[in-house]
């Protein structure tokens, strides 16, 4: 498992806190700025969990614009727009790389994926080259199902020493398909690859070792998968279905 932090393509992410004047308007009215100061990466695989409205989307948003990636997903040569709705969070964020640049990457977002399929289909059309759809299997992303088309991307696209910010990939993914999403991450860090992924599901955060950043209105704290919330909810479900199905019920 690699773990030598001199591979590690991004280090940490801090707040230019000198920059911002005010905090009353998004995205830094947000929670998870005005606590952050920094978050440190882990080499392999690091998650931002915490309950919609958080700021999770917003933050890898932030960090994947700082980066150079398109708002709404693709690689760093994906540079198209179909509503521009992305908040102006990257200006207020410092990316520390490390040592070493990835050699690929992809900044997956699960709600705009469909548009980045649409590109790649439009940019197709244009005469010569290779086409882009190869680097994806060769079928069209629009010809599958949309947890198929996902997974097209994770096993096709995605390979060595990329850096890869996925925002929860797992949107349309079957938990058989979680699974194997989450070998192929296990092949793509062994394969001298990191991850920043936003996620819902305790499947998709269980990878070994990990960093788990939890957003509340708190703040950010790093824990375990047992202490997530989104663990100790499904546990509850399926150990004791009925009695909390009662309660809810009431």
């Amino acid at each position: 498992m690699k773990l030598d932090r001199d591979t590690q393509y991004i280090r940490e992410v801090r707040l230019k806190r000198e920059q911002i004047f005010s905090y009353d308007h998004f995205p830094l009215n947000l929670p998870v700025i005005r606590y952050l100061d920094e978050i440190v990466f882990h080499p392999n695989i690091t998650y931002i969990v915490g309950e919609n409205g958080t700021g999770k989307s917003t933050l890898l948003e932030g960090i994947a614009l700082s980066l150079g990636f398109n708002a709404e997903g693709g690689t760093l040569n994906f540079n198209f727009s179909s509503y521009d709705s992305h908040s102006d969070l990257d200006e207020y964020l410092r990316v520390v790389k490390g040592v070493e640049r990835a050699s690929d990457g992809f900044f997956f977002r699960a709600e705009t994926f469909y548009n980045v399929a649409t590109n790649i289909e439009e940019m197709d059309r244009e005469p010569g080259g290779r086409k882009i759809i190869d680097s994806f299997g060769g079928k069209s992303l629009h010809e599958q199902s949309h947890g198929e088309s996902f997974f097209a991307a994770f096993m096709e696209r995605f390979g060595e020493n990329g850096l890869y910010i996925l925002d929860e990939p797992e949107a349309a993914l079957s938990p058989l398909r979680q699974l194997s999403m989450l070998a192929r991450i296990h092949e793509l860090i062994n394969a001298g690859s990191q991850f920043i992924i936003s996620t819902h599901s305790p499947i998709i955060m269980a990878y070994p070792h990990a960093k788990i950043i939890q957003l509340t209105g708190e703040g950010i704290q790093e824990i375990r998968l047992e202490e997530t919330s989104h663990y100790s909810i499904m546990k509850q479900f399926f150990e004791d279905r009925e009695r909390l199905l009662h309660h809810l019920f009431q």
